[in-house]
């Protein structure tokens, strides 16, 4: 039996973004286009939250880390390219920091983040962050065991100080299915604008998803404090999922709802 499309339906798929989302993907489907024009919409509206959230930053010096964890192709550079895609990029900043250096190696593990945080008024988002120490890191076996345990002893101090300086943080989760991390690798694979996303790591991680659920685990009881919780974002659904990881951003930070901008 065909779906039923109301005179309101019908109008968002004879719009510019419906037609786009009606003949863009295959197979055809109605219900998927609507929920992609309701998705863009959305997006337009939580955007000029965000706008209005970095004017008040600016405005009154406020600095603001957002912190990205997750499974490999979890959709966290998804999300932050939809935060930061309409904000002033002069006053933010996307951090995914490389391999650390010798040099690097021989610091305090939090150094080379601590140089990156944000200066008065301006908003940082780290694409993952010093929590590589509580996963990727011991289990793929690039730290020690004893580097591990003296990361977790510190981390939450290192937060609470994070806080304490008048720094705002977020920390975002980002959890997805093992069958849709297979999904989204194979159609990394299979698309040459993608296939450099694709990384040593990435083709570990299937084999790997007990060991990353084991220290997932443990880094959440141990960091997910009062002061700063974690916020886990369902992202097996995209578009659904970065429409709530803006909303929390959004939640997280005391700015003025009422600023003209």
């Amino acid at each position: 039996m065909s779906r039923k499309i109301s005179p309101s339906d019908l109008k968002k798929l004879n719009s510019k973004k419906g037609l786009l989302a009606l003949l863009s993907k295959e197979p055809l489907s109605v219900d998927k286009a609507l929920r992609y024009v309701d998705y863009k919409k959305r997006l337009i509206k939580l955007q000029i939250e965000l706008i209005r959230m970095q004017t008040w930053a600016i405005k009154n010096n406020e600095r603001i880390i957002v912190v990205f964890q997750g499974r490999d192709a979890a959709g966290k550079g998804g999300a932050i390219r939809r935060i930061t895609e309409r904000i002033n990029p002069r006053h933010m900043r996307i951090v995914a920091l490389p391999k650390p250096t010798e040099d690097e190696n021989s610091q305090w593990y939090f150094q080379r983040y601590v140089e990156q945080f944000p200066k008065a008024g301006e908003m940082v988002f780290f694409d993952r962050s010093w929590y590589n120490r509580a996963v990727v890191e011991p289990v793929n076996g690039f730290c020690t065991q004893e580097e591990y345990e003296i990361f977790m002893n510190q981390v939450n101090d290192f937060e609470r100080m994070i806080l304490e300086s008048g720094i705002h943080l977020v920390k975002i989760y980002m959890s997805i299915s093992k069958k849709e991390q297979a999904k989204r690798f194979a159609d990394i694979k299979s698309d040459p604008l993608k296939q450099w996303k694709m990384t040593k790591l990435d083709e570990k991680a299937q084999y790997l998803w007990e060991q990353y659920t084991e220290y997932k685990n443990a880094m959440f009881e141990k960091t997910n404090t009062t002061i700063s919780p974690w916020k886990i974002i369902r992202a097996n659904r995209k578009t659904e999922a970065r429409v709530n990881v803006i909303n929390h951003v959004l939640k997280s930070i005391p700015y003025d709802k009422d600023l003209e901008i």
